[in-house]
């Protein structure tokens, strides 16, 4: 019976248009003709190993998926997919260590590509009070410990604001790597209902801010803590499972939050061992 798996020619389009290219587009920043292109798309010519890499790299395709271009191409994978404790990885998950730990007090986690947890420092478990255990069994998924009405969420003063963020970047996880796992979670997070907006209406007034950042803002018993997070990614990865690790760190975005995480970081101030 004939296959009815995708064609490496029916990835590569899927790809193209995924990113907005026209045959026209691509091949302009492959350096190969149009014609080539569409006789590659089409089955008519079959492309080398190299040049499924070559459209792979002009597509931005991630590590995982250009295996399976390379596959349906009729060609072995070219990136391994190892465990994080899997000792070739042993460098880079203690680099990934050192720089969560030297973190603190600031919060900073490390995540998967689906956004379960791998790594947190001590001052992640402080802002975790009053979240039930359910959420926090491995793996735990910080989008959804984050916008789950019973986690973070009844916290979180500046909720939509906040929650419009995640989405939005989930939803460009979703356009960029067309993960099935992420397309559910992303639906499962926008069914969540909203929170009762008494958290809002308590908190003092926000700190004026640059509009160029969303600030995450949580109510504690330390009071609201104000956040700004960045996302850092390797570099030149070139195994799957390393090239999808993020680590986000939160900054202190006023005086009153980084006074009151160095209190939190105090022995004897509920640090986490």
């Amino acid at each position: 019976m004939p296959s009815t798996a995708p064609s490496f020619g029916d990835h590569l389009r899927d790809w193209r248009r995924r990113r907005r290219f026209s045959q026209l587009d691509l091949a302009c920043e492959a350096d190969i003709s149009t014609r080539h292109l569409s006789f590659i798309e089409t089955g008519r010519s079959r492309p080398s190993r190299d040049m499924v890499l070559h459209l792979a790299e002009r597509l931005e395709v991630p590590l995982r998926e250009r295996n399976t271009l390379l596959v349906a191409a009729g060609f072995a994978p070219a990136y391994p997919v190892r465990p994080l404790d899997d000792p070739a990885l042993a460098l880079a998950r203690r680099a990934v260590e050192r720089v969560i730990e030297a973190h603190a007090p600031n919060p900073a986690l490390a995540v998967d590509r689906h956004w379960q947890l791998v790594a947190a420092n001590a001052a992640v478990p402080l802002l975790l009070d009053g979240v039930p255990p359910a959420l926090l069994q491995p793996p735990v998924n910080v989008l959804r410990l984050g916008l789950h009405p019973d986690g973070l969420a009844p916290r979180i003063v500046n909720y939509g604001e906040w929650r419009g963020h995640l989405l939005e970047r989930l939803q460009r996880q979703v356009e960029s790597a067309g993960d099935s796992v992420l397309v559910e979670l992303l639906a499962e997070l926008r069914a969540y209902p909203a929170p009762p907006a008494t958290i809002a209406a308590l908190a003092p007034p926000e700190e004026a801010h640059p509009d160029v950042v969303v600030p995450f803002r949580l109510a504690t018993k330390s009071g609201v803590l104000s956040f700004l997070s960045t996302t850092t990614v390797f570099g030149t990865p070139v195994d799957v499972t390393l090239s999808e690790l993020a680590v986000e760190s939160f900054f202190p975005a006023d005086a009153a939050t980084a006074e009151a995480l160095r209190r939190l970081a105090l022995p004897g101030a509920g640090k986490a061992s």
